[in-house]
């Protein structure tokens, strides 16, 4: 699954690239924890802005970056909590804030683990191979993030029909881009383009999310804990925590999910999708417009075993509501309802699919028919940074967004969320879903009958990913020695 065998040629290429380019890596426990980040690189970070290209930036790939955009140290995880008058329910929902990373989204650490593992192995040589990152937003972004401070060339590969701006930053910093058919749905084009780059010869890794190991590792040992952390801050002695919520994507996010339930075994695991494209929830198929989860297949990487419910949401909905809280309009109506003034400041806080998110809690919540005491987390993956274009194409479309428009969607779309399109999955509603892995990765992507049939029946698959941690840790830490650069700091 995470092949961490050394190819000491290649390795020699990497560090001497790393050592020319003053690249150092930071660790896994280190971007758990960045109090164990070297003194000297806090203090480097003070004059380096949180989006630049520097490679000492690796080091704030991390949930604990101080919410500014230069020169920020470390502090405790980012996260915002939703009041009833917001909400319409009584359940606390709270969410892990993504603009604070570099690139603006958490993908950024997807894509450190996936690149990472390989570069420290030797097993991708950044001098003479080239990063290729299919994606449908944010991890492509990510990751041609992550080769230019890692030193390697990248190919970034997006439908076309993603925002302009995800297109205008990509455009100066990945090496190329490929835009495929379609937007947010169209997935297999994608790797149907993954497959003709593989046949052309040229020298490349392709990192595809929606396969790659490191992207569940990274968010099993990053994302987990830094929920866990929030939980831990937030949670009153009667208070139990009930579930956490991830639009599927490529299911990386929902890897905390499995750090969660060692902590609290009673919590639900809900994947949320677009109603216009239910792949898990109907075996559908479609085109939505909630940007960041693709879909019409089900990610190999996706530990269905442990999902406990799927969820779809109107697209509509996140549509309306990133109008309610980003057009003057709809932020004066929230205040009229008792919505707090710091809490619309942030509002921006949350792009689409975390609105999406932020729905599919307050389903989750009325499903089960959850009280004060009861905690639901989710996760904000990239904020309205990455959308104003859409804002200003929806007012062009439909006009000026009026008082009563905010009351309308206020109505609709928050307070009168229903429990449709939900389902609740027992033991073979999983393995239902889990089937679907065959039409895409079996037949179409190489993957094997033997594998997938041990995703489902050996009880140790999905716990021997962690196990890695310790020593790709340690190969990290052997890396930066081998560079020489540690003592120069």
């Amino acid at each position: 699954m995470i092949d961490l065998t050394v190819h000491p040629e290649a390795l020699e290429s990497a560090v001497k690239r790393a050592r020319e380019k003053n690249i150092l890596i930071p660790t896994f426990i280190q971007q758990r924890d960045p109090g164990l980040i070297p003194e000297a690189v806090v203090s480097k970070l003070k004059n380096i802005g949180l989006w630049d290209i520097d490679p000492l930036n690796l080091f704030r790939i991390t949930w604990h970056n101080e919410p500014v955009p230069s020169g920020g140290g470390f502090g405790g995880v980012n996260f915002l909590e939703f009041p009833n008058e917001l909400t319409g329910v009584e359940a606390r929902i709270v969410a892990t804030v993504g603009k604070w990373f570099p690139t603006g989204a958490h993908k950024v650490g997807a894509a450190f683990g996936c690149l990472v593992p390989r570069l420290v192995t030797g097993q991708f040589d950044p001098t003479v191979q080239k990063a290729v990152w299919p994606s449908t937003g944010n991890y492509c972004r990510g990751g041609a993030y992550d080769s230019v401070l890692l030193g390697c060339e990248s190919i970034a590969i997006l439908p076309e029909g993603m925002s302009r701006e995800r297109f205008e930053w990509l455009s100066s910093v990945a090496g190329e881009i490929i835009k495929t058919p379609g937007s947010e749905s169209n997935v297999k084009e994608i790797f149907d383009k993954c497959w003709e780059l593989r046949k052309s010869g040229e020298k490349l890794v392709i990192f595809n999310q929606f396969d790659e190991f490191g992207n569940y590792l990274w968010h099993r040992e990053i994302t987990g804990p830094a929920m866990l952390e929030v939980l831990e801050r937030i949670m009153r002695p009667n208070d139990k925590f009930r579930g956490v919520i991830s639009a599927t994507g490529s299911a990386g996010t929902l890897a905390c999910g499995d750090f969660l339930k060692k902590q609290f075994p009673l919590c639900k695991i809900v994947a949320s999708e677009a109603l216009q494209c239910p792949t898990l929830l109907q075996n559908g198929f479609g085109e939505h417009r909630i940007e960041g989860i693709g879909d019409k297949h089900v990610p190999w990487i996706h530990n269905i075993k442990n999902t406990d419910m799927i969820v779809a949401v109107d697209d509509e909905t996140p549509m309306s509501l990133i109008r309610l809280f980003n057009e003057p309009a709809g932020k004066t109506y929230l205040a009229s309802r008792g919505v707090p003034e710091a809490l619309l400041e942030e509002l921006d806080l949350l792009g689409i699919s975390s609105v999406s998110n932020l729905v599919t809690a307050i389903k989750f919540a009325k499903y089960y028919e959850l009280g004060e005491q009861d905690v639901v987390m989710t996760v904000l993956t990239d904020s309205m940074e990455m959308y104003n274009s859409r804002l200003r194409e929806l007012t062009q479309e439909r006009g000026e967004f009026s008082g009563k428009d905010a009351a309308a969607v206020y109505a609709q779309h928050l307070q009168g969320l229903t429990i449709d399109n939900m389902e609740e999955l027992t033991y073979y509603g999983r393995k239902r879903i889990h089937n679907l892995k065959y039409y895409t990765w079996v037949e179409q992507q190489g993957k094997t009958y033997e594998e997938i049939q041990e995703q489902w029946y050996n009880d140790g698959y999905w716990e021997n990913i962690p196990k890695c941690v310790d020593e790709l840790d340690a190969l990290i830490e052997e890396f930066n020695a081998m560079t020489g650069l540690l003592k120069n700091l």
